[in-house]
């Protein structure tokens, strides 16, 4: 679990999440999510019903939804359902009608626009930035403007953090027989290279799947996307886009309001993403879930 504000102790299902705790993905039948205990010990925790496959998990820093697990899945031809998931294991369907997204997701900052404490969700399929409400509702973020479709397009939206001053992590998964195959190595960028090319704390931050391009997306009254990296690489990015090195706040959820339409910003020159061969025992918690979840997809595949 990541750092969790004062609020989210509390809870009418008389119980609370622990920092440090770990919720996996359980992309096999019944499909759910588990817990890990510290000693590495696996428990079945709660079963979403109604979906087909699992694409996404978060949790609702913001307290728009309960303070609860955010799981997405498959629920019918361009249908996402979201569910929500107390402390306690208890599953509550958001929507069943949300747009097809599928990869890591975020709770929104309070100051990103309109869209503050919603759910940001990326879809590679039409390189769009969703935004879900607690109320079941859908609104377009941005169009990427990045490359688009099956294992190409934005998969991973992550926000800068309060404070930033480390790193930003990316998974590169080997994928064989793929146009990007992948390395099984960590990607990442630095604070320093990121603001020198314009990127700012609260900005929303989104790579893509096939070649792990990036772009910055700003939401203020309207929403600005500023391409970062445009050219492609080998690398096949999988998961969420991890944070180190920032100074914590206590978020809070603000209104929703419909935004403008995005517009585009500058083309930075791409810095060259590198690979990394340790990373902060901070991260290293929360990789465990993406790992354990890689090898679930590995072995049903094999």
């Amino acid at each position: 679990m990541p750092q969790l504000p004062a609020a989210a102790a509390t809870s009418t299902a008389g119980c609370s999440f622990q920092s440090g705790d770990v919720y996996v993905l359980r992309l096999h039948a019944p499909l759910g999510l588990n817990h890990l205990d510290a000693q590495g010990t696996k428990t079945a925790f709660a079963t979403i019903p109604n979906v087909t496959a699992l694409g996404g998990i978060a949790f609702d820093t913001g307290g728009a939804f309960g303070y609860r697990i955010l799981v997405t899945g498959t629920a019918g031809a361009g249908k996402t359902e979201v569910a929500a998931i107390d402390c306690a294991g208890t599953v509550s369907v958001i929507t069943s009608s949300a747009p097809t997204v599928e990869g890591g997701l975020e709770i929104a900052p309070p100051s990103f626009g309109a869209f503050g404490g919603m759910l940001i969700a990326p879809d590679e399929l039409s390189g769009n930035i969703y935004a879900i409400g607690a109320d079941g509702s859908s609104r377009t973020v941005a169009a990427s403007g990045l490359p688009k479709g099956p294992d190409i397009g934005v998969e991973a939206v992550g926000f800068v953090p309060h404070g930033w001053h480390g790193n930003v992590y990316y998974a590169d998964r080997i994928t064989k027989g793929n146009p990007h195959p992948g390395t099984d190595n960590l990607l990442a960028l630095t604070s320093e290279v990121l603001t020198g090319l314009g990127v700012q704390e609260g900005d929303l931050l989104s790579a893509t799947e096939g070649g792990a391009t990036l772009i910055d997306v700003r939401c203020t009254a309207t929403c600005t996307v500023l391409p970062l990296i445009t050219t492609a690489t080998r690398a096949h990015g999988e998961g969420h886009l991890i944070f180190t090195g920032a100074t914590p706040v206590e978020p809070s959820p603000s209104p929703h309001a419909s935004p403008q339409a995005a517009t585009s910003g500058r083309t930075g020159d791409a810095p060259t993403v590198f690979l990394v061969a340790a990373v902060t025992a901070a991260l290293v918690v929360i990789l465990l879930a993406a790992v354990l979840v890689l090898r679930d997809l590995r072995a049903q595949g094999g």
